[in-house]
């Protein structure tokens, strides 16, 4: 499956943004999808996941309760809803797809099976 990440861009603190990641190539409703994030000199790693059949989400602690993860099956697409950024919310946001057993630590970069190529999100103090 292809993922395609948009919805990127400046945005002073405490405003918002909303990522799409939108899927070509498979099946969506198969996937379990993620958002992972890269800030410069830093590992990449996991903002929040929604499950493939329940729907079901996870999200890193500094994010909870400001962002949120949803997915449309109809359209493909995944989106990420984040409000109240904080100029640490800085970094490359990379949309993740997995084929893992339901089961499994969405947490983790290893268990996504596809990523797309990422969108820039830039918080300003």
């Amino acid at each position: 499956v292809q993922l395609q990440a948009s919805g990127g861009g400046l945005v002073q603190a405490g405003g918002s943004l909303r990522l799409s990641c939108a899927a070509s190539g498979g099946t969506f409703s198969n996937y379990h999808m993620g958002w992972f994030r890269q800030a410069p000199g830093k590992e990449r790693d996991f903002v929040a996941a929604i499950k493939r059949s329940s729907g079901s989400t996870l999200y890193e602690d500094s994010v909870k309760s400001r962002f949120t993860v949803s997915r449309d099956n109809a359209k493909n697409t995944v989106y990420l809803q984040m409000n109240s950024l904080k100029p640490e919310d800085t970094a490359v946001y990379y949309c993740a797809a997995s084929r893992v057993v339901s089961g499994a630590n969405f947490s983790k970069r290893y268990n996504y099976n596809f990523w797309g190529q990422g969108t820039q999100v830039t918080v300003s103090s």
